[in-house]
């Protein structure tokens, strides 16, 4: 399973999800403290050899390793301090040509429990390389980043019904309060999470795993990252494939309107395919099922239903659980089937595995975080980091950021655009966005600088039917990075192609593998296997 978050911003309801969902992250990763403390010598990160050691824990893989890597907290100021970052890899079985590093998605998806339990479907790569990935700085045992739990947060109070965005001043207030207790849980990382920083992460990684050159194959979010990637480092870009890719220069406010746009798409294709199976639980006839969702939204919203765990679940929480199950065809049926206990026996608790996408970590504030210490342990990783990282990663990734004028002045029209877009996904979407406000203005590096690069040949793989992702971004970006970007249409659905299309998953094998590029606007057919 790939890591697809269009996670919830509200971060109140930890303990439900906390109850609800399987401990995967980061099961018995070897912790240590870094191996550079401030004021040492910053040469030592680019002299580190990886002491990889078996990764053990239940249900962990008996081939999988583990191990972690230490960078700069601030690549700028190598000397102020460091963090850890937790690698696993699965080791080359044939001729080894070197590591191809996976990103997963995002932002705010940890690398590690991704490829523990989604190894098979890159175990071809093993033939030639060691599969690695990796937990970004920020998230999962990688100094992870909170915005606390409960009142405490400044969340809560935007997510007490339908009507929470009709006082924008007093939302504006909310907001800052939000920015304050993510800045003060998430310790010293939070400044220095943004995609740049990243970037430079991963030629940290690179150098550690001995490569020269970066073998890299990234998903969603993975994709803006591989960019940046080949912006900073050109020379040392090896095969690499960009899969479900992410816009460089559209602004928070038009990425939220395109990702509701393409989920109301989504839903109304689940509806679709609903409504033919006698057990829809919204009846057979498709118009009135689509009204019978928004009307169930809008229900839980005004009236939230208890779960097993003692937490209420609201419409927006049904909201991103929909939204969760509807990014691959594979997970419909068991939507449907969450959907109807909820529905027919007010059981939320099918829902709330998807509302919480499958993670679900142990709560523990981190306090503040130690910028050089070793890896965070399982439980300290702060159950809410899946959403927080999402947030502090795309603002420091954005430099708008609206004054309380304009936002109060815009509020109005940015909502009407929003449910517009979409009736289910359109408030969701807009409080996301909103989420930035309070929070230091993002990086100009990434709209002005990641264009018309000098590299190798690297393949952009865009999904017709992607509902987080439109194809249209793949056009784009292919045409800013300039020469060097080929593109692979895959006139499919879904989110990214490698997972659900064997076609695209062959030719994404055949070019990391042999160097095997295929004609810059080839297709692969919805329906083609072989």
């Amino acid at each position: 399973m790939l890591a697809k978050l269009s996670t919830r911003p509200a971060l109140r309801r930890g303990a439900l999800a906390a109850a609800a969902a399987l401990t995967l992250l980061g099961a018995a990763l070897p912790t240590a403290a870094a191996d550079m403390a401030p004021g040492s010598d910053p040469s030592r990160i680019h002299e580190q050899k990886i002491a990889w050691k078996k990764c053990t824990g239940d249900g962990m893989p008996a081939d999988l390793q583990c191990g972690k890597v230490t960078v700069p907290v601030d690549h700028d100021r190598p000397e102020a301090g460091t963090l850890d970052l937790a690698l696993a890899r699965y080791r080359a079985t044939g001729d080894r040509r070197g590591s191809v590093l996976l990103n997963f998605g995002g932002p705010g998806g940890p690398g590690v429990p991704e490829l523990a339990y989604g190894a098979k479907e890159f175990m071809d790569l093993t033939d030639r390389y060691d599969v690695v990935s990796f937990d970004p700085r920020g998230v999962g045992r990688s100094s992870p980043v909170s915005c606390g739990d409960g009142e405490e947060s400044g969340l809560a109070a935007i997510d007490e019904g339908p009507d929470d965005l009709a006082d924008p001043r007093s939302l504006l207030e909310q907001l800052k309060k939000a920015a304050a207790a993510c800045a003060e849980h998430s310790g010293p990382v939070l400044p220095h999470i943004g995609t740049v920083e990243a970037a430079r992460d991963l030629d940290v990684i690179r150098e550690a795993l001995g490569d020269k050159k970066l073998n890299y194959l990234g998903f969603s979010y993975g994709t803006r990252l591989g960019a940046v990637y080949a912006a900073l480092f050109p020379g040392r870009v090896g095969r690499m494939v960009l899969d479900g890719v992410d816009t460089l220069t559209e602004p928070l406010t038009e990425q939220g309107i395109a990702g509701a746009r393409g989920q109301q798409m989504a839903l109304e294709d689940f509806v679709d395919w609903c409504v033919k199976d006698i057990a829809c639980p919204f009846g057979q006839d498709a118009r009135k099922a689509r009204e019978e969702v928004l009307r169930l939204v809008r229900s839980l919203d005004e009236d939230p239903v208890p779960t097993d765990f003692g937490e209420p679940f609201s419409g927006q929480d049904l909201v991103g659980a929909i939204g969760q199950g509807l990014y691959s065809r594979e997970l419909w049926p068991s939507l449907e089937r969450a959907l109807a206990q909820l529905v027919e026996h007010g059981d939320t608790s099918g829902v709330v595995a998807f509302a919480t996408g499958g993670l679900g970590l142990p709560v523990k504030d981190p306090g503040g975080g130690d910028p050089s210490g070793g890896l965070v342990d399982e439980e300290d990783v702060p159950l809410d980091n899946l959403p927080a990282a999402l947030m502090a990663i795309n603002c420091a990734d954005d430099p708008d950021r609206p004054t309380a004028a304009q936002v109060v002045a815009n509020l109005k029209r940015l909502r009407a655009a929003y449910e517009q877009a979409s009736p289910v996904f359109g408030r969701y979407r807009l409080t996301q966005v909103l989420l930035c406000y309070g929070r230091p203005k993002g990086t100009d590096f990434i709209r002005d600088e990641v264009k018309d690069l000098d590299t190798p040949k690297m393949l952009l793989v865009g999904t017709r039917g992607d509902p987080a992702t439109p194809y249209r971004w793949t056009v784009q970006t292919a045409e800013r990075l300039g020469p060097s970007a080929v593109v692979l249409d895959n006139r499919g659905d879904g989110h990214t192609g490698y997972g659900s299309s064997k076609c695209v998953h062959r030719k994404v094998d055949d070019f990391l593998l042999y160097g095997e590029l295929p004609p810059s606007g080839s297709s692969c057919g919805a329906d083609e296997e072989d």
